[in-house]
């Protein structure tokens, strides 16, 4: 069984269509790249799957449940967990609140529980603050537990933003545009960093990219979207000869 299976996925904007009959199967533990020119329809792709969007056509299937129509919270509990292309951070908590926040879909005591700080709210509060603080040391994030996030140098933030991403216990992590804004040393850092990731959290990881070096390096599998529809599936090496993908990069006359 797929972990993700993904079927003539088709959406549509007021008449314009996004996203035309995509289909993508993702096995466990892969590590697969959308790629393709600006406007094609990836950050799309993503948004389908976690809930931002409802599929004016097709299914999204994830550990053999069905997506489509479902919320973005109950996407996540399902082990689902995303970064996006300008990082969203809680800009004005804490390192580690920030972090907090993302065991709150998984807790065990009620909003009473909550209002009067009894019952099982003290323990769980414990508990998830030591998770948090476990999961900063893992990202080397500890030393800042008690910054604001926004005082953080960029790096840092897109790596708090995944290790938040991760707190949610994810299954397939969606990773959009993580090199972005990053000089070559820092995407080199990065390439290696994701393949820790997918060790250290048996997490499968679908990208977005488009620093070739990057998803070159890492991705076992590559799709390529243009306006919407897939031209191109295949190995790195032979996405990088394909000719349709060569012309939607560089323009027909260049590619030919």
């Amino acid at each position: 069984m797929p972990l993700l299976e993904i079927s003539r996925l088709t959406h549509r904007f007021e008449g314009l269509c996004a996203v035309s009959d995509f289909n993508l199967r993702v096995e466990p533990h892969e590590l697969i790249g959308i790629i393709g020119p600006n406007g094609a329809g990836k950050t799309t792709v993503f948004n389908l799957i976690t809930g931002v969007y409802q599929a004016s056509e097709g299914s999204i299937n994830f550990q053999d449940k069905e997506l489509v129509g479902v919320t973005p919270h109950r996407i996540t509990r399902l082990g689902i967990a995303r970064t996006f292309q300008n990082i969203r951070l809680f800009k004005e908590l804490s390192v580690l609140d920030n972090v907090r926040v993302a065991h709150y879909g998984r807790t065990a005591y009620s909003p009473l529980e909550a209002l009067l700080h009894i019952g099982r709210f003290r323990a769980e509060e414990r508990r998830i603050t030591l998770q948090a603080l476990d999961l900063l040391s893992i990202f080397k994030l500890d030393e800042s537990a008690g910054e604001k996030a926004k005082n953080l140098p960029y790096g840092l933030q897109r790596r708090l933003e995944i290790a938040r991403a991760l707190a949610t216990e994810p299954k397939l992590l969606l990773l959009d545009e993580p090199a972005a804004g990053m000089n070559p040393n820092e995407i080199l850092q990065l390439m290696d960093f994701i393949r820790w990731i997918r060790e250290t959290f048996s997490v499968t990881i679908l990208l977005i990219e488009h620093q070739m070096r990057l998803v070159m390096g890492i991705c076992e599998r590559l799709v390529v979207l243009d306006f919407g529809a897939t031209i191109a599936q295949g190995l790195p090496a032979e996405i990088q000869t394909n000719p349709k993908v060569l012309e939607a990069y560089l323009g027909e006359e260049v590619a030919s």
